[in-house]
């Protein structure tokens, strides 16, 4: 399922999100730059890499600052072109509403908040692998624990795969949402036990979805906010052509 647009247009500007999302886009031309071996270096220094964790010899020679500086960093690197596009497409959809909700300050700490949190319980499944993690996913799963409970009735405009089509279908956010919660929790629990092999992060997403849903649910938001004034469907868009290659 890929995600189109939400329903639910903004109140304010989302200031925070359009500068998240310029400072990923310079950060990967800056990645861009580089040769195989710097990125690579690159990101052992400024992802999450587990294994520098358990060490004291790595805590006494790198001290603790620049031990928790990769979970603020490693949010804003990323791996591919795909990586960064399917990220930001993602904080585009959601983030606007979840900051309307938090204010701009606000949803900065929260975002940045979730990031960490994604990378803690990432270092916790992952006690050990020499493989570094980078990428916004964990705070972006965050931002979408959040309007979990912010907006479960908006819809979001999916576009669905049926075989060889494609269609288009307007599912409420809970169902949307809730049914990505539990591919990631499925697929990080069949995962256990393989931390070396590599791949998607599927801990760090489970851990900041649930984290940006408790924040809110602790911040009295759990009762459903639903802007009177919505969007038009795109059911009249698409009423001549519901079916693509």
């Amino acid at each position: 399922m890929i995600p189109i647009r939400d329903t639910i247009p903004h109140k304010n500007t989302p200031y925070v999100v359009y500068g998240i999302i310029a400072l990923n886009a310079l950060v990967f031309f800056y990645q861009v730059g580089m040769g195989q071996g710097e990125l690579h270096g690159f990101f052992q220094h400024y992802g999450v890499l587990p294994a520098r964790y358990n060490r004291p010899e790595i805590w006494a020679q790198l001290g603790v600052f620049r031990q928790l500086v990769p979970f603020v960093s490693s949010m804003f690197l990323h791996g591919g072109v795909l990586h960064i596009l399917g990220n930001m497409w993602i904080l585009w959809i959601f983030g606007d509403n979840v900051e309307d909700w938090f204010g701009h300050t606000g949803f900065l700490v929260f975002y940045l908040a979730c990031g960490v949190a994604s990378g803690l319980l990432h270092l916790m499944f992952n006690w050990g692998s020499t493989l570094p993690t980078v990428g916004a996913s964990g705070a972006i799963a965050g931002v979408m624990g959040a309007y979990f409970l912010l907006y479960p009735t908006a819809r979001v405009v999916t576009l669905l795969p049926i075989f060889f089509f494609f269609t288009f279908v307007e599912l409420p956010a809970v169902v949307f949402l809730g049914f990505w919660f539990l591919l990631q929790l499925l697929s990080g629990t069949a995962a256990l036990g393989q931390a070396g092999a590599g791949g998607i992060a599927w801990w760090a997403h489970i851990g900041g979805f649930v984290v940006g849903a408790l924040v809110v649910f602790l911040l009295g938001g759990a009762k459903p906010r639903r802007p009177s004034k919505t969007r038009p469907t795109m059911k009249p868009l698409w009423d001549k052509v519901d079916e693509y290659w």
